[in-house]
C-alpha cells in the first residue's frame, strides 16, 4: 500500500540511535522487525511510501509505531529563530519520528548499548533474537520472550558478546517475568516514578533510563544524554541545554540534535 507522509525519512530514523532492528538494505528501502513482524519500507518519492502490509495491518500497527498522527511540524516550528544550532538540527533531522516500540525490547536493548556502537548493539541483539526468539519469516526472528531470555546460561549469553552487560540483561529479563517489574504497570507512572523504577533495575543508569523512557514508553519528554549529546551541550550551549523550554517534548529536539551532531 502506498502512504503520503510528511516528517518521515527512512534513513534519518533507521540512523537516530533509538532502535536496532530497522535496517535500510538500499538508499531507498528499509526493512523493520517488530512486534512480531518484519515490515519492508520503500521510498517511492520524497513524502510517498510503500509498505508491503495491508491496511489493515497498516492502520492497527505501523500508523502508531511509526507515531503518525503526531505534527512533528508543530515542534519543529516551536525552535526559536535564536537558537540557530537547534533550528538547523530540526530541519536537518525532520524525517525523525520517534517509534513506539515494545517497553521489554527497549529495556534489553539499551543494557545493551552501554560502552557500544551502534552496529555492535545490532549485532548482539541479532545472536539473542537467534537464539531464542521465534522465527517470524525465513531468516528473521522475534526479539526474546522475558522468560526464554532468563533462562539463558552464561555462555549462552557470552556467545552474544554481551561482556558485562550480560548479568544485567538476565536480571532485567528475570526481574519481568517474575512480574516484579511489569511493563504495563509502568506505563501508568508518572515520569518521575517511571525513572525511579528503572533505575532501580540492575544495570539501569540514568541515560539507560532515559533513552527506555523515551524509546520504549514514548516520555518524549525524557532527554538522554550520552557522549554525542554532552558535545552538543558544551560545544553550543555552554554546559547547559534548556531543556525546561521544550516541556513534553525536548526527547524530539534530543533526537534532532543526536542525529545532526553525529551526521554532519
Amino acid at each position: 500500500m502506498i502512504k503520503e507522509i510528511r516528517n518521515f525519512d527512512l534513513k534519518m530514523i533507521a540512523d537516530s540511535g533509538q532502535c536496532f532492528r530497522m535496517k535500510m538494505t538500499d538508499k531507498d528501502h528499509a526493512v523493520v522487525i517488530a512486534k512480531d513482524r518484519v515490515l519492508e519500507i520503500r521510498t517511492v518519492k520524497p513524502g510517498v511510501f510503500e509498505f508491503d502490509c495491508s491496511e489493515t495491518e497498516f492502520n492497527d500497527i505501523w500508523n502508531s509505531y511509526f507515531d503518525l498522527d503526531t505534527d512533528y511540524d508543530a515542534f519543529i516550528a516551536a525552535v526559536p529563530k535564536e537558537d540557530g544550532f537547534l533550528k538547523k538540527a530540526a530541519e536537518y533531522g525532520s524525517g525523525i519520528r520517534i517509534l513506539r516500540q515494545d517497553p521489554f525490547e527497549t529495556l534489553i536493548s539499551f543494557i545493551i548499548s552501554q560502552r557500544k556502537s551502534i552496529p555492535a548493539i545490532s549485532t548482539s541483539i541479532g545472536k539473542l533474537c537467534r537464539m531464542c526468539g521465534n522465527e517470524i519469516r525465513e531468516g528473521f526472528y522475534s526479539f526474546p520472550e522475558p522468560k526464554a531470555l532468563s533462562q539463558l546460561s552464561d555462555i549462552d549469553l557470552a556467545q552474544c558478546s554481551l561482556g558485562y552487560r550480560a548479568e544485567y540483561v538476565r536480571e532485567a529479563a528475570k526481574s519481568v517475568y517474575r512480574g516484579d517489574t511489569d511493563p504495563d504497570m509502568l506505563q501508568t507512572l508518572s515520569d518521575e516514578d517511571l525513572f525511579e523504577a528503572l533505575t532501580s533495575l540492575k544495570g539501569v543508569g540514568k541515560k539507560v533510563a532515559n533513552c527506555v523512557m523515551l524509546f520504549g514508553f514514548h516520555r518524549i519528554g525524557a532527554f538522554p544524554v550520552d557522549v554525542w549529546m554532552q558535545k552538543v551541550i558544551d560545544e553550543h550551549y555552554d554546559g547547559h541545554f534548556p531543556v525546561e523550554r521544550y516541556e513534553g517534548y525536548a526527547g524530539v529536539m534530543q533526537q534532532y540534535l543526536f542525529y545532526c551532531i553525529r551526521n554532519e
